[in-house]
């Protein structure tokens, strides 16, 4: 995937927030932290990993799915756009 190339530091920095946000849970766990803080942070957890599936989703649509040179008015464009979109509202 080439794409993510260009955005390495971006996602490897996401991905490094979301091991942060990890070894939170792990260190309130193993704390006997309080239930409520311990799920709080799991769906915390849970939207950092959703956001980054649906960016690398939206880049593969982009990148893969779609020929990056069709015109953005193309009908194929424009149904990439709705698929980018679901995915997103799926995933939040």
């Amino acid at each position: 995937m080439p794409h993510t190339v260009r955005d390495q530091t971006k996602l490897m920095n996401r991905v490094k927030r979301i091991r942060g946000q990890l070894n939170g849970i792990e260190k309130s766990l193993e704390r006997e932290g309080d239930c409520g803080a311990i799920l709080q942070q799991l769906a915390a957890c849970r939207g950092a990993l959703n956001g980054l599936m649906a960016e690398i989703l939206e880049d593969h649509v982009r990148y893969h799915v779609v020929d990056p040179s069709t015109p953005p008015e193309s009908e194929q464009a424009e149904a990439a756009e709705q698929l980018i979109d679901l995915v997103r509202a799926y995933l939040r």
